[in-house]
């Protein structure tokens, strides 16, 4: 407000010369000032500004601008996007106690019913200003413009509006930011603190025991320092999530993979098999670094191997998911595929016959296996084996009605037609 108040109070600007530019007025202002209030400021003379004399209001017809501007705290905007992916709509703001001061905590709701909660942190060394996307919330499942937004520090709520629905947000979800002291650090979220067992709720004056144990620091986000002792490099962090996909040659697949938190730098490296060494992923046309993972739009035979996602905060390097890729070649699986279905039919049954005769041929998805040959066949073949029968016997569930529901053919057909031709629910209802 001091700067609004200095601003109106200073020059106002006025356009001179031949191609108008804005410039600054040096000349005589009337009495009195325009735009101050008609009150007893101006010696009581005036108690409306109709009653401003002429020369007042032309003034301030013809000088609309004070030459001041009104700049953001640390002269510079408080946040900046680029990206194009959505427009700013709305904005609410809580200010938050946190272990090293307070913080606006800005939500802001875009025209696709996303709502991004940021933090901006102002380092006075470099005079520079550090955004920080703590979440980028998805509250509608359709993509709605956000018309209005309420918070309640109180109950710890947002609530978000649009032409039709209302949602409720809450301020802080700790618990998804991970259950390793560093990963709660780094997350730099000003409502969430290590709390020696969890990632949860900071609260600033609390028990004297837990307050030994809190562990945050949202400027820096120094996990290092601050979970020294904790569970910080054990077995929680280190804990690599292993996954094995097969891709078929010249398809698509997507090697997903996504951080904890929005400000880790995610690299991907790749060890081709037989090899021991390992290689940054190198990104073109044809492999394309996404925020969901690794997208080949075309598999080679030479893109096997195993991958590593690795994520890199604060010179913290933790390897989030390991995936094994496997290329099955294109003429083997056309090879397979083009055998004559009737024969798969008549002859190879996935499920386990019931009675004693013996089964013709193995199930067409063990082949499939099989020409992979690895040495998990055994596991996922077992796996295949109880997917294929579990889904068989509930579709036929589904379809078939029970022997049991009716009591006669007459009373199954009148059963089933009704309600097979049945009008839909909104004519029916009218």
């Amino acid at each position: 407000m001091a700067s609004i108040r200095a601003a109106f109070n200073g020059p106002y600007a006025h356009k001179e010369g031949p191609e108008y530019h804005w410039a600054l007025y040096e000349g005589k202002v009337p009495y009195p000032r325009p735009g101050s209030c008609a009150s007893k400021v101006n010696g009581g003379l005036y108690t409306t500004t109709k009653d401003y004399p002429d020369e007042a209001i032309h003034f301030a017809r013809s000088h609309p601008l004070m030459y001041q501007p009104i700049k953001p705290v640390h002269k510079r905007p408080i946040l900046v996007k680029t990206d194009g992916k959505y427009n700013l709509k709305q904005i609410a703001v809580d200010r938050v106690e946190a272990e090293d001061g307070q913080y606006d905590v800005l939500f802001i709701g875009t025209d696709n019913g996303i709502v991004l909660k940021v933090i901006t942190i102002y380092n006075q060394e470099t005079e520079s200003m550090e955004e920080v996307i703590l979440e980028e919330l998805q509250v509608f499942k359709v993509p709605i413009p956000i018309l209005s937004m309420e918070i309640s520090s109180k109950r710890q709520q947002l609530y978000v509006g649009t032409e039709s629905v209302i949602a409720q947000v809450k301020f802080h979800q700790c618990d998804m930011y991970g259950t390793a002291c560093a990963d709660c650090c780094l997350a730099r979220d000003p409502y969430c603190a290590w709390d020696g067992i969890s990632c949860s709720r900071y609260y600033p004056t609390g028990m004297q025991a837990k307050r030994r144990f809190r562990r945050q620091d949202v400027r820096h986000g120094n996990a290092a320092q601050q979970c020294f002792g904790q569970q910080f490099i054990g077995e929680v962090l280190e804990k690599t999530e292993e996954r094995l996909i097969y891709g078929i040659e010249y398809n698509s697949t997507l090697l997903e993979c996504t951080p904890r938190t929005l400000q880790a730098k995610v690299i991907w490296f790749v060890q081709r098999a037989h090899e021991t060494k390992k290689e940054e992923v190198k990104t073109d046309e044809r492999i394309i670094k996404m925020d969901l993972g690794l997208l080949f739009l075309k598999l080679h035979r030479l893109d096997a191997g195993t991958y590593f996602c690795q994520t890199v905060e604060h010179s913290i390097v933790h390897t989030v998911r390991k995936i094994t890729l496997e290329i099955v070649e294109e003429e083997r699986v056309d090879e397979m595929f083009n055998k004559d279905y009737e024969e798969e039919i008549s002859h190879k049954m996935p499920c386990p016959m019931q009675s004693n005769i013996p089964q013709v041929s193995k199930p067409w998805y063990k082949e499939f296996l099989q020409l992979i040959g690895y040495s998990n066949f055994q596991r996922v073949e077992e796996y295949c084996e109880k997917v294929w029968c579990t889904d068989k016997k509930r579709k036929k569930l589904k379809m078939s009605p029970s022997k049991w529901k009716y009591a006669s053919p007459q009373e199954k057909k009148a059963r089933i037609r009704p309600e097979h031709y049945r009008l839909p629910r909104n004519i029916a209802d009218s």
